[in-house]
């Protein structure tokens, strides 16, 4: 800022926020000079994301035209033997994170096992329904205490809004996670209302670990008088031209978050190709049909990368899981 290094972060994902010095700023024009180092693709600013100056109550909007220049350009990094260069971080190799994170701490006793991991799967959503339950249950074999507590958070909200029904590979992994809980003593914490479209590792972390924690009070220290889950899908049948869903963990009762309609239901007849549906609770039940599908076979809900204002809750205000009837 006018020439003096205000600060640095050298982590992708952390919010960028420097205090500056009294007397830093001038009045009149000041300069901003922001130095980014990425190691793959082009970089630049996340869209959509705040960017301003604050001071006391004022605050001044930083978006808008920045002058840029290509400061440095490196040749990719080969590793291997006889390069000349360091070995790839363990990270990315077979085993690596499990031999020099976790191994070394078997020895030790625990209450129970946090997992929110499935990102870095999604291309794979198939895969990640075997890979899930076997790891906990190698993990439980590991540290031989049994069937140890294993709460684990479903993937949030995430990338740009769909308008339509469609395929979602972030769907395909949720519902995988969704199915993990048939393991014994597992709990899910449900957060497709607490993702950020443009983030992938979003800011609102505080409402994860609340609903974690509603799951370890009822599993690892066992509160029953607890809601610990949203309502998640049990079955459905179909009535006349309409879907009946029913619900585990419906809690005190079922609801719409904010009042209004339900969003983000889907039905489609034996094609497959879904419709929007119309959806209303009943004796904690959802009722869910449509005019344009006569003779209903599937239904699904927030369906989506980013099932943005998807609503069903139960009185508790924990989410729904999303799901889907057909196979």
């Amino acid at each position: 800022m006018n020439g003096v290094l205000s600060g640095s972060i050298t982590y992708q994902y952390p919010p960028r926020r420097y205090n500056l010095p009294a007397g830093l700023l001038k009045p009149g024009k000041n300069i901003f000079v922001v130095r980014v180092t990425n190691t793959s693709g082009k970089g630049g600013f996340v869209p959509d994301k705040p960017y301003w100056l604050v001071t006391g109550n004022d605050s001044i909007d930083l978006k808008g035209e920045w002058y840029y220049k290509v400061g440095q350009v490196f040749r990719p990094i080969i590793n291997g033997p006889g390069t000349g260069t360091p070995p790839v971080s363990m990270q990315n190799e077979p085993s690596g994170l499990y031999s020099t994170m976790v191994s070394p701490v078997i020895n030790y006793r625990i209450k129970g096992i946090l997992w929110y991991q499935g990102e870095t799967n999604t291309d794979k959503p198939q895969e990640y329904q075997k890979l899930l339950p076997a790891l906990i249950n190698d993990w439980r074999t590991k540290w031989q205490e049994g069937s140890v507590p294993f709460l684990f958070v479903q993937l949030p909200n995430f990338m740009e809004v769909q308008y339509l029904p469609s395929e979602s590979q972030w769907a395909e992994l949720r519902f995988g996670q969704l199915k993990s809980l048939s393991v014994l003593n597992t709990a899910m914490a449900v957060t497709i209302d607490a993702g950020e479209w443009n983030d992938i590792h979003p800011l609102g972390k505080k409402v994860v670990g609340e609903r974690l924690a509603l799951a370890a009070r009822k599993l690892a220290y066992g509160n029953d008088k607890i809601v610990y889950s949203g309502p998640l899908y049990k079955s459905f049948v179909k009535v006349a031209d309409s879907i009946m869903i029913d619900f585990d963990h419906i809690g005190s009762g079922l609801m719409v978050k904010g009042g209004g309609d339900l969003n983000y239901f889907a039905i489609a007849g034996q094609d497959r190709k879904f419709v929007w549906a119309e959806a209303k609770i009943s004796n904690n039940h959802i009722i869910v049909w449509s005019d344009e599908i006569k003779d209903p076979m599937y239904v699904r809900y927030a369906w989506a990368d980013n099932p943005e204002g998807a609503n069903l809750y139960n009185i508790e205000g924990l989410p729904a899981s999303p799901f889907r009837t057909d196979n």
